[in-house]
């Protein structure tokens, strides 16, 4: 097997923070004949048909040290060589996840099914949705550059991926979707946070990011840096201080508050780190919520109360919010 990429996530999917060491794939196979690689040379290598409408598709990319896979769901009437384009959803993961999250968790594919849209659910490593600082170094993983360059690109190139854009994800995907939509103007018309951190630098939180990240990595400080003397570097991924640049964007954002179980939740003891996670996740969507109401930026906040930092809530979240995406983009139902 290749080597480790160290990679971290605020949360994990089933709500328990911590971090993971993913295992990337092996190999460099070579570039799949035909396809149009990205301006940085990152290249589809491989792509595995997984029935009609869902493709895997393996990128090798110089923004990270291995291959990734990226899954993508075709719309009816698809063609290659249409000359039509297709709306396009990127639908990221939470931290200590992967891209097959939401076809694992959600009915994503019957939801895609409905309507004129091509779903893209790129890797995310262990959820971080950023360029590593690396003590002022840069260098690899570039997960921010890899998502909103180099797989956009792709898309777009080989897939008839179209300019109407929209982003949503949960957990650390949720915080990606919104930083990004913020700090890539243009790209996104329509960015949704299900249970996103979306104050990175307010009280305490850069320090239990910290915490959490030093469970398993040997140097946390490499994916933003130090709080103090990088702290400009944190402010720049944090949503609350990007809120400003949100405006023309629709902004969605949703997350439990109460730090009690909801519908469908697991049953778990009173002190749980999911349950814990949520209601410290859901001060920082109040927060958020409060800044851009005073900035007079137009959003639509969905603090639901009883809730577990995991799928049950993300699921019907995203159902029900999932009409209102596809109208952002123009995407037709079927």
């Amino acid at each position: 097997m290749g080597a480790r990429v160290r990679t971290f996530g605020l949360y994990t999917a089933s709500g328990v923070m911590g971090v993971v060491l993913a295992l990337p794939l092996a190999g460099a196979p070579a570039a799949a004949a035909g396809r149009r690689a990205a301006d940085s040379g990152a290249e589809i290598v491989r792509e595995k048909r997984l029935g009609r409408h869902m493709r895997d598709l393996t990128v090798r990319s110089p923004n990270l040290a291995e291959p990734v896979k990226v899954r993508i769901l075709l719309p009816s009437g698809w063609r290659k060589g249409a000359k039509r384009t297709w709306p396009v959803l990127y639908a990221y993961h939470g931290g200590r996840d992967g891209y097959v999250s939401w076809t694992r968790s959600t009915d994503i594919e019957k939801w895609a099914r409905r309507y004129g849209v091509i779903v893209v659910m790129p890797e995310a490593g262990n959820g971080s949705y950023t360029d590593w600082h690396n003590y002022g170094r840069g260098g690899v993983p570039r997960w921010e550059t890899f998502h909103t360059s180099d797989v956009v690109q792709l898309v777009e190139r080989n897939y008839r991926g179209g300019r109407q854009r929209a982003a949503m994800g949960v957990s650390a995907g949720g915080m990606g979707s919104l930083t990004y939509a913020a700090r890539h103007k243009g790209l996104f018309r329509y960015a949704a946070s299900l249970s996103g951190i979306l104050h990175l630098t307010g009280p305490g939180m850069p320090e239990m990011a910290l915490a959490t990240n030093a469970l398993e990595l040997r140097d946390p400080l490499a994916i933003y840096g130090l709080p103090g003397s990088d702290a400009a570097n944190w402010r720049a991924h944090d949503p609350y201080v990007l809120a400003p640049r949100l405006r023309g964007v629709g902004v969605f954002f949703s997350a439990g508050t109460t730090g009690r179980p909801g519908p469908g939740d697991p049953k778990v003891g009173p002190v749980d780190v999911g349950l814990f996670g949520e209601r410290v996740v859901g001060q920082t969507n109040q927060e958020f919520r409060k800044r851009l109401k005073k900035l007079g930026v137009p959003h639509t906040a969905r603090l639901y109360g009883d809730g577990r930092h995991n799928w049950p809530a993300w699921r019907r979240i995203s159902k029900q919010l999932w009409p209102e995406l596809m109208r952002s983009i123009g995407a037709r139902r079927l």
